[in-house]
């Protein structure tokens, strides 16, 4: 058997390697049309002008979906801890589900409206995905901690946090620093006041973004172990 096909690794595996490729892809098309700066342009400026913004949108809510799918596994396997071991807190397992998926409605608004067509509500879509995403990621590694030795290895644990406190504290730029970004065109240039704030903001856009995906990757030994079944009744009202 290949090690995607054990247990429910696939679906961690599919969304780090998708997500990779939707920012990936939508940055090089963006910068073989010209539509871009080769150094650190915002994730959403590489999906603003078509065809990669529909690309880009496409992409980014099966991201969305996937993220749905895996963060409700992880809830799903956590559950099944606490009902072995009385680990972890059912309330606090509820809570990281919740802002999981609040997380990815931040991804699927961002996918929906582009940049330049709805500023305001793809900037709300990113504010949702990153500001959730972020405690996502501080819930599932208080949560692993709670658990060990149950389903993650220490190793894991420390990996999780490490992401965890990368990923907070290049959020904190991401946001402050786009404040300061007075301009909202594609192309920069150095020379603009505000452009070390764009490329501040950018950087740590990039960074916090991958933390996310380094994240999930953490996931793929752990849903190694276990399997989801839908189990169907059929009730007979004659």
């Amino acid at each position: 058997m290949f090690w995607f096909m054990q247990g429910l690794c696939f679906l961690p595996a599919f969304l780090v390697i998708w997500s990779s490729g939707t920012f990936i892809i939508s940055y090089i098309i963006a910068l073989f049309r010209h539509d871009v700066d080769v150094i650190f342009p915002y994730i959403s400026d590489t999906g603003a002008n078509p065809p990669e913004s529909c690309i880009f949108g496409l992409m980014t809510f099966i991201s969305a979906c996937a993220g749905i799918a895996t963060i409700y596994a992880r809830y799903k396997f956590v559950e099944k801890l606490h009902e072995g071991t009385r680990v972890v807190g059912p309330s606090l397992n509820k809570a990281a589900l919740l802002v999981g998926m609040v997380s990815c409605l931040g991804m699927c608004i961002v996918a929906t409206f582009q940049e330049t067509a709805v500023t305001v509500a793809h900037d709300v879509g990113a504010l949702l995905f990153f500001v959730s995403g972020v405690v996502y990621t501080i819930l599932q590694s208080i949560i692993s901690y709670s658990a060990y030795p149950f389903g993650s290895s220490m190793s894991v644990c420390r990996a999780r946090l490490g992401i965890t406190i990368i990923a907070t504290l290049a959020f904190f730029p991401t946001v402050i620093c786009a404040f300061f970004v007075k301009q909202t065109t594609l192309h920069r240039d150095t020379g603009d006041r505000d452009y070390p704030f764009h490329l501040a903001s950018a950087v740590c856009e990039w960074t916090v973004a991958f933390s996310f995906i380094c994240f999930f990757l953490t996931y793929i030994n752990d849903f190694k172990l276990f399997t989801l079944r839908v189990q169907t009744e059929y009730e007979d009202l004659s």
